[in-house]
């Protein structure tokens, strides 16, 4: 017989043994248990919590399921749903503008009169700035234009007139790759006149309905931000029918000179009458003032100035044409190189279109105003009457007109680009040139020293302190209307410091020459100097005082390059000045270039107008 279990002499009291009915599973269903867990065990370990198995599918539910509502959907459900359909919405306009490469073109249709509807694809408004746009109508054809907001002021800064500009060419290339040109070799090599057959003028998209154009309410608000052009009002202009085509040159630059916008303008001018445009000048925002505050108003269009937001910078096709220094590189790059070049011949001669642009130009703009002119013209005649020779039949003396340049403008010749031209090699090409005139008279012996002593420099320069050295001090000055003094001269001109005004005391002088940071801080205060250098003149805006100051040292310059170009019989000058470039256009090309009375010493460059 089997032995009996005996526990009797266990050392547990009691046993506790599970009723049958919890015990109906394994202990291998327990996932990560290899025996069913104690009731001790249970109660303080936590796998349970993580590894608890189902309840038995045949066991009553201990709580009854919650019954749904007849109100319809939870409202977090609803919140998830609106979710997921916004991220999609969201995710189908992201690829769709990835794919399609699309760029700011806004969704927009008018009706017109004829019935006609166009509208174009994109964006739900139009742009509220200045930017090209693709446009497309109703058959899918694929356009384009500029974008300009009529209550948008005008002028436009230089940096939105810029960035239109290379927008214009993203947007152009855009709507040509819509049209099959994807590949750069398909397109035909675009020149200074072509015209883009997918581009619409402004005034062509309002009348076709693909810009929604002005009404009633825009000849109210257009007073206000319709610029300054010069001789608009005073003219009387506005009654004017409004001209077909025109060509608007906004004088605003971020260059404190005055060379580079003279040249431009004249160029302007020039081009403008090429193409027979309008002309016009805005000197809204230009550093030097009004511009009737150094010239004469320009001639007189026989029409009025277009609505300002058709004026555009680009493409040069535009019927309206706005051109800044901003914009010079568009206006004056390769393309109008290549087209205005005579490139048959390799010597100066293949500038001499772009130099009879220039030369149109400043006859027609180059009239100083009511008080300057009349100075110029007495102090030329004055200085044409000290070289004439009274003794004898003699031939006269020579006038050698010398344009120094110093400030913040270096030459280009490597040895000196650091410094400046040595004043000795002006001095030493004027002896020359003297030498070289005389020599080639017929004067004979004492006739010839005679002629010498009636031959002298006249010197025109933006340092002060040129006109006091030994190589210049038998020289005159080429106008003594205005001067621009350095601080060592204004002390001795006013040793007494308690006399001097205030703003006299502060201020510095031109020591060094022009400086662009010096003009920008002309008339601050020197806690402020330092914050000015490089701000835009929309930020700050010069005082009564200091546009004054800026128009008065605008009125010495011009009077300078007058003085040089209209009484000397050669100038001397480094190119790497756009003032030497300026007088070889107002000596005139035969005088400047063919006679070789325009002599640059700065390395071995021919004319040119702008260098960009």
């Amino acid at each position: 017989m089997a032995p009996t279990l005996d526990l009797s002499q266990s050392t547990h009291a009691k046993m506790i043994i599970s009723p049958p009915r919890l015990n109906l599973r394994r202990a291998a269903s327990y996932q990560h248990e290899k025996a069913p867990l104690s009731a001790t065990s249970s109660r303080f370990n936590f796998n349970h919590l993580m590894f608890s198995p189902p309840p038995s599918p045949g066991l009553p539910a201990l709580v009854p399921r919650p019954r749904k509502s007849a109100a319809g959907p939870r409202p977090s459900r609803v919140l998830r749903v609106a979710a997921w359909i916004l991220g999609l919405a969201l995710i189908s306009f992201v690829v769709r503008v990835v794919v399609k490469k699309e760029v700011l073109v806004p969704v927009v249709g008018w009706a017109l009169d004829n019935h006609e509807e166009y509208e174009m694809v994109g964006q739900y408004d139009l742009p509220d700035f200045p930017t090209p746009i693709a446009v497309t109508d109703k058959k899918g054809r694929s356009k384009w234009t500029v974008s300009i907001p009529p209550t948008y002021n005008f002028p436009l800064t230089t940096k939105e007139y810029a960035d239109i500009c290379v927008k214009c060419q993203e947007v152009a290339t855009h709507v040509r790759e819509l049209h099959g040109y994807t590949n750069p070799s398909q397109e035909a090599q675009i020149d200074y006149y072509h015209k883009d057959p997918y581009f619409v003028d402004v005034g062509d998209a309002e009348k076709r309905g693909l810009l929604p154009g002005v009404g009633k309410a825009w000849k109210v608000t257009a007073e206000a931000q319709e610029g300054h052009l010069v001789g608009d009002k005073e003219d009387g202009l506005a009654d004017k029918s409004t001209c077909k085509t025109s060509l608007t040159f906004v004088l605003e630059s971020a260059d404190a000179g005055l060379g580079p916008t003279l040249m431009m303008l004249w160029m302007a001018y020039g081009l403008a009458q090429k193409e027979k445009r309008a002309f016009f000048i805005d000197d809204s925002r230009w550093a030097y003032g009004e511009y009737t505050a150094i010239f004469k108003p320009p001639p007189t269009p026989d029409c009025s100035a277009p609505p300002r937001h058709e004026m555009l910078p680009c493409p040069h096709s535009a019927r309206h044409l706005v051109v800044s220094t901003a914009t010079a590189s568009e206006t004056f790059g390769k393309s109008f190189t290549s087209e205005y070049e005579n490139r048959h011949r390799n010597n100066v001669d293949r500038e001499r279109p772009i130099y009879d642009l220039a030369r149109v130009g400043y006859e027609a703009l180059f009239r100083l105003n009511d008080e300057d002119q009349p100075y110029v013209e007495r102090r030329v005649k004055e200085l044409r009457t000290m070289i004439k020779v009274k003794e004898g039949g003699y031939n006269d003396g020579m006038i050698i007109g010398v344009h120094i340049r110093h400030g913040d403008l270096h030459p280009y010749e490597y040895q000196y680009n650091g410094a400046y031209i040595p004043l000795e090699l002006y001095a030493a090409r004027s002896k020359e040139l003297v030498e070289e005139y005389h020599n080639s008279s017929t004067l004979l012996g004492g006739e010839d020293a005679i002629a010498k002593k009636h031959s002298f420099s006249i010197v025109a320069s933006d340092d002060p302190d040129v006109y006091d050295t030994e190589e210049f001090s038998g020289s005159l000055r080429a106008q003594e209307q205005i001067k621009l003094a350095s601080k060592q001269h204004i002390q001795k001109a006013n040793p007494d410091k308690t006399v001097m005004h205030k703003f006299v005391d502060e201020t510095f002088g031109w020591e060094g020459g022009f400086f662009a940071s010096m003009f920008w801080n002309l008339g601050r205060s020197t806690v402020n100097n330092a914050n000015a250098v490089g701000e835009s003149q929309t930020v700050y805006k010069p005082s009564p005082e200091t546009t004054r100051l800026r128009g008065l040292m605008g009125r010495a310059y011009v009077m300078d390059l007058a003085v040089l170009g209209q009484a000397s019989d050669a100038v001397i000058c480094t190119i790497s000045a756009m003032g030497c470039r300026l007088l070889a256009v107002i000596m005139g090309w035969e005088k400047a270039m063919e006679d070789g009375k325009w002599v640059n010493i700065d390395g071995d460059y021919q004319w040119a107008a702008l260098t960009l």
